[in-house]
């Protein structure tokens, strides 16, 4: 196949500031809550800058790779192995456990995923999941059908897997979250005008985690036939160079100016789609600097 870019679519009543006053939930509707208290291990001291990666292993990563579909509708993903053999090769460098698994249907992708979620990660510094799909706004596409993004760390929360608690929760996904076209702007330089630590700590269950799409919601995400995902290159030069020095945000806005600077899609034949533009997009709870480090 010739070397073309192609998209992936498809009541804390009780509790007091010190300035007085109670907190309040900006929410309609009931409280999804629960008075039993729940502890974990503490794998860092409370008020400590950066996350432990010195426990004894690095941790799984898990790739779900997504290249053929039982969905007419959805065409293969040429590319993706591409993809998906570079990000594994820089994972294991880091000292990953990764396993890949490939053309899952959705009821197998949740299985294993909670599977995952129920063994013991005391050992293990994080946890790491990348999935390498079709999409569409606030779904991804399994082998057989679609499902919510969230179910990826539904089951990772500190409340549900506490051996990860306080630990990074890592995903990585290259999909389509929309069929919206980004045709970038031109910048020129013309002037036209002027211009203190406790014994123990209570940490939210969605604490630690940080996700990243491969782009922002409501837009294309563009593979490359023969090099694979804009996304997937940028994401695995910068871990492969800079993995084990720089901190996982930094080097993710280094993988943002890459995707959106160094490349534009290439469809000559398709005017509409040709020399788009994109960016990733990454949301973060993680509460202290990430740093691989090496292992």
């Amino acid at each position: 196949m010739s070397d073309i870019e192609v998209q992936d679519n498809a009541n804390t009543d009780n509790e007091q500031r010190t300035n007085g006053g109670g907190d309040e939930g900006d929410a309609w509707g009931s409280h999804e809550s629960s008075s039993v208290r729940r502890y974990a291990k503490m794998p860092v001291d409370r008020n400590a800058p950066f996350y432990n990666m010195n426990h004894k292993h690095r941790g799984m990563a898990i790739i779900f790779n997504h290249e053929h579909f039982d969905i007419h509708s959805l065409k293969s993903r040429t590319g993706t192995n591409v993809d998906s053999d570079n990000l594994s090769r820089v994972l294991k460098g880091l000292g990953f456990r990764v396993t890949v698994l490939t053309n899952l249907k959705s009821e197998d992708v949740n299985r294993y995923l909670q599977q995952t979620s129920e063994m013991d990660h005391s050992d293990y510094d994080c946890v790491l999941i990348a999935v390498l799909t079709h999409g569409e706004m606030g779904m991804l596409y399994a082998k057989d059908t679609h499902y919510k993004p969230d179910n990826l760390w539904y089951y990772f929360t500190a409340d549900k897997c506490p051996t990860l608690a306080g630990k990074p929760k890592i995903f990585f996904i290259q999909a389509c979250q929309g069929d919206k076209l980004d045709g970038g702007i031109t910048l020129s330089n013309r002037s036209e005008t002027d211009g203190s630590s406790s014994a123990s700590y209570k940490i939210p269950i969605h604490a630690d985690f940080l996700i990243v799409f491969s782009t922002v919601p409501g837009f294309y995400s563009w593979r490359n036939t023969t090099r694979g995902s804009w996304f997937m290159q940028a994401l695995c030069e910068e871990l492969r160079y800079s993995g084990t020095e720089r901190d996982i945000l930094t080097l993710l806005t280094f993988v943002c100016q890459k995707v959106a600077l160094d490349y534009e899609s290439n469809t000559p034949d398709v005017l509409t789609m040709h020399q788009q533009k994109q960016v990733p997009c990454i949301t973060s709870m993680l509460t202290r600097l990430l740093v691989f480090g090496k292992k």
